[in-house]
């Protein structure tokens, strides 16, 4: 496949320049029509052949099978969830918190990695400490004395304000030799740019597909590494997460899959493994010299008002604004998708593989 023969099989893209997958993107054709066909199965097909919930089971290990094989892991380490606040939140509330446990995470994180430290900091006295990671710059010796006695360390590991990736492995290692357990935000790296949780060696790594991976909305991805699920107790439990559901006591699953409840649709996973194909069928060469060359263009059109680093980073470029919101609904009424961030004052555009210059061209032209 082609970035162009992706491109035409994606319909959003006849109706606007789409340069905010950042947020979200578009499926093509391909990854609906699994969806459809999962759909199909499961509802037509599964309940007089392997059964509702043999197929629900079947296709849900498929999917960690092909999960994993895309982020360097294991499927047994890999748990299925509905978004990244989804498996953040899962880890918050299945860590045993107590008065004077400290969480450590930068200042540029999405809320789905501040809302869980800030309600445990109301609710259980947990301490929350910021470091500065404006432009992906994380001062070591600010975050070694932060992590110093930290219960967990939280951080990106590129960030969604403007695309700077973070040292992921290096700010684990020092995390981690100070005694803190490491979680990792990594949606916007998951099919951006090939990847290795186990190689970062974080304790867990939370991700979704409805992004860079081109799958639908509602198809999370959480890994945990054996040693740290071992001593998480999940704030729900069900049958999905026990060795024995019949059991009593019961005994929870020793993996990542303890934090899994009960059934879900089978249907969006179908998408996702069909989205993780496509990017594995372009291939992360093209994806990232497509993306560099093209953000490239970017920015050196923006000049002045470039954000991101000059330098090729990631598909994320943010550039300055007085309103970024008025120019963001501006672009909109214009049939140009992007997306403001008032926290920064600055309009974040995405680039992926299926833009084109013209898409380019057209958002300086307007701008």
């Amino acid at each position: 496949m082609t970035p162009e023969e992706l491109r035409a099989d994606m319909p959003a893209l006849d109706e606007a320049v789409y340069l905010n997958t950042g947020a979200g993107s578009p499926s093509p054709r391909r990854v609906v029509e699994a969806v459809q066909s999962e759909a199909a199965y499961h509802e037509f097909e599964a309940p007089t052949d392997a059964g509702t919930y043999g197929a629900l089971f079947e296709a849900l290990d498929e999917t960690r099978e092909t999960v994993a094989a895309h982020v360097g892991t294991e499927p047994e380490d890999v748990a299925l969830t509905q978004s990244t606040a989804d498996g953040i939140a899962r880890i918050a509330g299945a860590m045993e918190w107590e008065p004077g446990d400290v969480v450590v995470r930068t200042d540029q994180e999405h809320p789905a990695g501040i809302l869980p430290w800030q309600h445990l900091r109301e609710t259980r006295d947990v301490e929350v400490r910021v470091v500065e990671a404006a432009g992906g710059h994380v001062d070591r010796e600010a975050w070694r004395e932060a992590v110093d006695g930290a219960t967990l360390a939280v951080f990106s590991s590129l960030c969604w304000t403007d695309g700077c990736r973070l040292p992921t492995t290096e700010l684990t290692e020092i995390a981690q030799d100070a005694g803190a357990r490491v979680l990792v935000d990594a949606v916007q790296s998951v099919g951006q740019r090939p990847v290795d949780f186990e190689a970062w060696g974080a304790d867990a790594v939370a991700a979704a597909g409805h992004k860079w991976l081109l799958g639908p909305t509602g198809t999370g991805f959480l890994y945990v590494d054996d040693a740290f699920a071992r001593t998480l107790d999940p704030a729900g439990v069900g049958y999905k997460g026990v060795e024995d559901p019949s059991a009593d006591p019961c005994e929870l699953k020793p993996n990542a899959q303890r934090l899994e409840v009960g059934s879900v649709s089978p249907v969006p996973y179908a998408g996702l493994r069909e989205g993780i194909a496509t990017i594995e069928e372009l291939g992360f060469d093209t994806v990232t010299d497509r993306v560099e060359r093209l953000t490239g263009r970017l920015k050196a059109g923006l000049g002045d008002r470039l954000v991101s680093p000059p330098a090729y980073e990631s598909g994320l470029v943010s550039f300055a604004a007085d309103d970024p919101e008025a120019t963001a609904e501006r672009l909109d009424d214009a049939g140009i998708r992007v997306r403001d961030i008032p926290l920064t004052g600055t309009v974040r555009v995405s680039v992926h593989v299926f833009n084109t210059a013209d898409d380019i061209d057209v958002l300086l032209d307007a701008l």
